[in-house]
């Protein structure tokens, strides 16, 4: 029986990081590495934290992890990040899915819809060929639309990823970063948002996407739908596959 290679302490303290989320509202904690510009009347800390779990036993027995949280602090114009995230599938005792992620992000605006940016992440996949990968990313980014019903922000800018692969030498790569945020607000109660970002290198392409719909249940708590899909042009040989799609239904607590 497999079982999982990274202690059950790291998991725990990936679900106790608080989110973030300005207050009242429910934000996706995707993808997307640039958080929102604040509102004039955002608090000085804020939080998300998303949660679902899934158990099936009888003929089959099976169950699925999923914690997604981030914290999000204010000091003049910086933004200050930090995220994290779970996921861990076992089926008939066996572990087929075990992924941790990692990463901090600094924001600062100037006036007007432009900003700095910068974050680093770490993030461990037991199933995608690599032990472990570390980048950093710094760039420029704007914020096309800004209206009271849609915002849509882009990024880019250059970075460096080490990637430590199994049975293979280490690799450090330079990295060209892209990405775009889309969130619309249906009403009070319901907003739909599409992140997607790619990360190009001379080795291969990683594209991610995560699509959600969100519906705010009271002021704290909110129901997720979200498929997510991430894919790697060119995966080292032991990888179980180029591309992964993940489909979620959640538990979203802000504050």
């Amino acid at each position: 029986m497999q079982r999982p290679t990274a202690p059950y302490w790291i998991a725990l303290g990936l679900l106790a990081l608080p989110g973030i989320a300005p207050h009242g509202t429910a934000q996706a904690s995707g993808l997307f590495y640039a958080p929102p510009p604040p509102d004039e009347e955002a608090p000085t800390f804020s939080g998300e934290a998303e949660l679902g779990y899934t158990h099936l036993s009888g003929n089959t027995d099976s169950q699925t992890l999923i914690g997604r949280s981030r914290l999000s602090w204010l000091t003049g114009d910086w933004t200050h990040t930090l995220r994290g995230e779970v996921r861990n599938v076992t089926r008939d005792g066996d572990t087929s899915a075990e992924q941790y992620l990692l990463s901090g992000r600094e924001r600062y605006d100037f006036d007007g819809p432009h900003y700095l940016f910068g974050f680093a992440r770490w993030e461990k996949d037991r199933f995608s060929g690599y032990d472990q990968q570390s980048t950093a990313i710094g760039g420029y980014g704007r914020d096309i639309i800004d209206g009271e019903r849609h915002h849509l922000s882009l990024e880019a800018g250059p970075g460096y990823r080490h990637d430590r692969i199994d049975d293979e030498a280490n690799r450090g790569l330079g990295v060209i970063y892209s990405a775009l945020d889309y969130r619309w607000t249906l009403s009070r109660f319901a907003s739909l948002r599409q992140e997607m970002s790619v990360e190009s290198t001379d080795e291969n392409t990683t594209s991610r996407s995560l699509s959600s719909l969100t519906a705010r249940l009271n002021a704290r708590f909110s129901l997720r739908l979200s498929h997510e899909a991430k894919h790697n042009s060119n995966p080292p040989e032991t990888a179980v596959a180029n591309t992964d799609h993940t489909t979620n239904v959640t538990l979203l607590y802000t504050w």
